[in-house]
């Protein structure tokens, strides 16, 4: 299929490129922009006038449910809601059930959710045998099969030898290890530690389940070269250590969620379970330092860390229900709505979605690392069309996802998907 979007503005935040024009499409790759040849025949076109012509979004926290959780979220479900927010690339945890913790369970997630043309998932393997914190999985083996990184989800390391061993492994081959900085005993309350667990009586999580366990990780990053991601910070004081380590040149990056970025403890209000999250949500000093970090390049992308809950799981008291929330189809507005709120121009908005979170991937996306998140001619067609000016509301029954809980409930946001398009193919038209 060969594609004309006409008249849109096109945005490449990797290249600075912003100017109204139109985009040709064929074999699944941008084939010009702006200086369209007069042969060139399209046999589609998408008016795209008053929206804007942009990368496909990347998403790096993107769990699927498939296999093992069928009853919270199914592929089919969650990939027609990705690319309805206008995400043609994700990476999925390896917490599913079992653990992709073997080559086979690898190749048969890709293999499923390839059969169903619409965004493209990379899973993150196990770091260790059922994410048990023991013994270290075949990362040679996990890669081939197509893991780009190694993970232990939410479970926290809480042996820093195995750790270390870890961090030696993956440097040696050149792999990277994706972590969420979190101390095993200190993390396991429900709520950030404050006045507001204390006044709920909520378990609280402190500061230092996240700055202690940055700094087990720095160090030994400094001892073993490793390269490593740091998933979903959430603390001023976890900002200010990540700033200090990219400053003396350790390998690391790191993302955090949109609710992080909007939202504070208050906003469990009476007990709201929809507010139970990992990791919590903390005050506004943190969460006005997560936006200055991610506004200034400290923070290389955000992400929607989509977990759908079913209501069974969330229909509980909130210290027993499930942490999570449905995210995905949220993470473009949410990015647009800390752009209005903050100042921030909507090409670092766009970034910090795209080519942000691509260069997170860097070389493990094989032939497509110098085309994700990016729209520059030659690269693969990967894109999404939106609407910045409408605005629609959250509500359970405009969300695809399976999983109808989030804390944005009821909230009007801005900026509508009209049409999203994966390797040249339309996955997605409103």
């Amino acid at each position: 299929m060969t594609i004309l979007i006409k008249g849109g503005r096109v945005i490449d935040p990797a290249s600075g490129f912003d100017e109204i024009a139109d985009v040709a499409l064929a074999n699944g790759v941008v084939l010009a922009i702006k200086n369209i040849a007069p042969e060139f025949r399209p046999t589609r076109t998408i008016d795209a006038t008053g929206c804007v012509v942009a990368p496909g979004l990347v998403d790096l926290a993107v769990r699927l449910r498939e296999p093992g959780l069928e009853h919270e979220g199914m592929l089919k479900s969650e990939l027609a809601a990705a690319v309805a927010g206008g995400v043609t690339s994700l990476v999925c945890p390896p917490d599913t059930d079992p653990v992709l913790d073997e080559a086979g369970l690898v190749e048969m997630l890709r293999y499923r959710a390839k059969k169903l043309h619409q965004a493209r998932v990379y899973p993150l393997g196990a770091l260790t045998h059922n994410l048990a914190g023991e013994t270290l999985t075949e990362m040679v083996s996990l890669t081939e099969s197509g893991c780009v990184a190694f993970s232990q989800a939410e479970v926290p390391l809480a042996s820093t030898l195995v750790m270390q061993r870890a961090f030696q492994y993956a440097s040696t081959f050149g792999y990277a290890v994706w972590l969420r900085p979190q101390e095993l005993y200190l993390g396991t309350g429900v709520a950030a530690s404050g006045a507001l667990a204390t006044r709920l009586g909520l378990s609280g999580v402190p500061v230092a389940a996240e700055t202690i366990a940055l700094h087990t990780i720095f160090e030994l990053m400094k001892a073993t070269g490793a390269r490593v991601h740091l998933c979903r910070l959430s603390s001023a004081a976890g900002v200010a250590l990540v700033r200090q380590a990219k400053l003396e040149g350790l390998k690391v990056s790191c993302d955090i969620s949109i609710n992080s970025l909007h939202l504070t403890d208050a906003d469990i209000g009476y007990f709201d379970s929809r507010a139970r999250l990992n990791p919590p949500l903390r005050q506004q000093r943190d969460r006005d330092a997560l936006r200055a970090a991610l506004a200034d390049g400290t923070i290389d992308a955000l992400v929607s860390d989509h977990t759908p809950v079913d209501e069974d799981a969330k229909a509980l008291p909130f210290a027993q229900s499930e942490a999570g929330a449905t995210g995905v189809e949220l993470l473009l507005s949410l990015a647009l709505k800390w752009s209005l709120d903050s100042g921030v121009s909507l090409a670092r908005a766009l970034q910090v979605v795209t080519s942000g979170p691509a260069g997170v991937l860097g070389a493990s996306l094989g032939a497509l690392q110098d085309s994700a998140g990016r729209l520059v001619v030659g690269a693969v067609a990967d894109l999404c069309v939106f609407d910045p000016k409408a605005a629609w509301d959250v509500h359970a029954s405009t969300l695809r996802s399976q999983g109808k809980h989030t804390p944005f409930s009821g909230y009007e946001l801005p900026g509508q998907v009209r049409c999203t398009i994966v390797a040249g193919h339309v996955a997605f038209q409103a």
